[in-house]
């Protein structure tokens, strides 16, 4: 009797799944995993095909970068495949404490400390900055970690209209008039933006948001995650290029993208990495990172700041005006950015997804980008380009959206 009540209870719990991932089908929503053969880079083996790879965060193509691979190689010779314990424990390796100093010379902070990844880096912060009764206000089109974060702090959440600075500021006053927490301090109020935006490539008015924060006693936390290594004299990200170091309390970074590597940054005062470390609970109870990533970020980091990072950043973005030349030529016109993410918004799941193996049929790999990554209905292909890519590459990217576009009427109209 007992076995039998345990199959049906297996049966039922496969049943409902089945039923959840049918709907998610039917609503051209479904996601899978694709097995990719080849190291990162402008081409992806998949299925047995060598694909032109438009859809890569590694923009500056670092990631197969001799001098990365090298220090990846030396870090796993001197402390091992793994960092053997979470970093209060006996992890923190020497090669974390490196990196962690090159990040903060390269930010223009007092200091930063590393996580395993971004989302663990957004949550460590957020959740332990604020909790019950204080108040995080974020832009409608932040990345989940910070949506996920603000579920876990507590904190009263306000959403404000992407980008306007009227509705920032409508937020930014109601918070204000909030008063004090159990009589025992006043709401904290935090501001999260991104600084380039993952899913449009849109820029914030950062200028603008510093000035709002700062006139109604807030704090701000700004997303550098596409920016970092792109922007700024020094290719710190964004909050260097509009000169507002020193003004943003709380900078995050991704070593994943244009860094080349693995990982997530938190960059600012020493007091507020003291507190981090004591309360960040992604950081307090997870292993720290590999020493291959650490090392190779830190490597990334010093070709980032070379005359080669500014090489690679001026062919980037080289790349970046012409993939839009493609994409209007191809009768597919982009959201209007100036970053290397590239969007073709064409509205429906459905017709996302035939852009999207439509291209792959042509020997192109850029993947619909749809509902919950983006709102329902706006769903797009999301181009990207990398300082590796070449002129011949982007040739055969016309020339394969050229054959889409003469088969509009065949695959559904973009």
């Amino acid at each position: 009797m007992r076995h039998a009540v345990t199959l049906c209870a297996v049966t039922d719990f496969n049943q409902q799944l089945t039923a959840e991932l049918s709907a998610l089908r039917e609503a051209d929503l479904l996601r899978e995993l694709r097995r990719v053969e080849s190291a990162a880079g402008t081409r992806a083996n998949i299925g047995g095909r060598e694909l032109l790879n438009f859809s890569s965060n590694d923009y500056l193509g670092l990631a197969q970068h001799p001098a990365l691979k090298e220090a990846a190689v030396k870090a796993v010779e001197k402390f091992g495949a793994g960092s053997g314990a979470s970093r209060l424990v006996c992890g923190s390796l020497a090669v974390h404490h490196e990196l962690e100093e090159a990040l903060a010379a390269f930010k223009g902070t007092e200091a930063a400390l590393t996580f395993s990844t971004g989302f663990s880096a957004a949550q460590g912060a957020i959740v332990a900055l604020l909790r019950k009764g204080d108040i995080l206000i974020v832009d409608k089109l932040v990345h989940a970690c910070i949506v996920d974060a603000a579920k876990l702090c507590g904190a009263k959440l306000r959403v404000f209209r992407h980008n306007d600075l009227n509705d920032l500021e409508a937020k930014l006053k109601w918070a204000g008039k909030q008063g004090a927490v159990s009589g025992q301090r006043s709401a904290r109020i935090l501001v999260v933006t991104e600084s380039v935006f993952s899913m449009d490539g849109g820029l914030a008015p950062l200028r603008d948001i510093v000035e709002l924060k700062e006139r109604h006693g807030a704090w701000l936390m700004v997303d550098e995650a596409h920016a970092t290594g792109l922007f700024g004299a020094q290719r710190s990200g964004l909050v260097e290029e509009f000169e507002l170091t020193g003004r943003v309390e709380i900078q995050m970074a991704t070593l994943g993208k244009a860094v080349g590597a693995a990982g997530g940054a938190i960059c600012g005062s020493r007091k507020l990495v003291d507190l981090l470390v004591n309360r960040a609970r992604s950081f307090i109870f997870s292993t720290a990172p590999v020493p291959a990533a650490a090392a190779a970020a830190r490597a990334g980091l010093a070709i980032i700041q070379s005359q080669e990072g500014e090489t690679r950043r001026q062919r980037l973005w080289r790349f970046v005006e012409e993939l839009k030349r493609v994409l209007i030529g191809a009768g597919f016109p982009p959201s209007a950015v100036r970053a290397p993410i590239v969007p073709v918004v064409v509205g429906a799941e459905a017709r996302a997804v035939v852009l999207s193996a439509a291209l792959r049929e042509a020997g192109v790999f850029v993947p619909a980008i749809r509902f919950p990554t983006v709102a329902r209905g706006a769903a797009r292909l999301r181009f990207t380009v990398s300082a590796e890519h070449t002129a011949e590459d982007l040739a055969t990217l016309a020339d394969a959206l050229s054959e889409i576009g003469n088969r509009k009427s065949e695959i559904g109209n973009a």
